[in-house]
């Protein structure tokens, strides 16, 4: 797994590396936001080489704390209300289906927040939403993930055969 990993990560980073300077280079659509990435990875890396032990925080530390911290922060709250609308548009209850999962999302939702186990304690009532949400979880949503997890190692498989057998070769390039 450790060697397969390196590779990923070395391949990862030639892909990222060439996707952006391409784009740089042909200066198309967003090049800016290629340009800031591949200064953001060089200077990300070069702050890695340079990890000096015995200072306060180094200068890799402060990057990430004081840029990359902020900037996820504010990805994922933007990513929240994204979620949030679009849940509000897909959870509609039109069908005898789709109340079923909103009222389950619901569930979840107020289950994992603090807000759950104040109604639950507050009511006085011994089976709340914290422990409804963990059967949701633990139960149903469980069975659905072995069946996906199931799948995606069944088709695995079969695409390893196809390849193997020489069955397929779109990764060629061919049809």
């Amino acid at each position: 797994m450790l060697i397969i990993g390196v590779y990923a990560m070395a391949l990862g980073i030639m892909s990222l590396w060439m996707s952006h300077y391409r784009k740089v280079k042909a200066r198309k659509e967003g090049w800016g936001f290629s340009m800031a990435t591949l200064i953001g990875f060089a200077c990300m890396f070069i702050f890695g080489l340079l990890n000096i032990t015995g200072v306060q925080e180094t200068l890799y530390e402060t990057a990430y704390n004081y840029v990359m911290v902020p900037v996820m922060s504010a990805m994922f709250a933007l990513l929240a209300f994204f979620i949030a609308s679009a849940a509000y548009r897909a959870f509609r209850a039109r069908t005898v289906t789709a109340t079923v999962l909103l009222l389950a999302a619901v569930v979840v939702m107020l289950g994992r927040i603090p807000l759950g186990e104040f109604l639950t304690f507050h009511f006085g009532v011994k089976l709340g939403i914290p422990q409804l949400c963990d059967w949701i979880l633990y139960i149903p949503n469980m069975a659905s993930k072995r069946a996906i997890t199931l799948g995606i190692g069944l088709g695995s498989i079969a695409m390893s055969v196809k390849i193997l057998l020489g069955v397929e070769r779109s990764y060629m390039g061919g049809k």
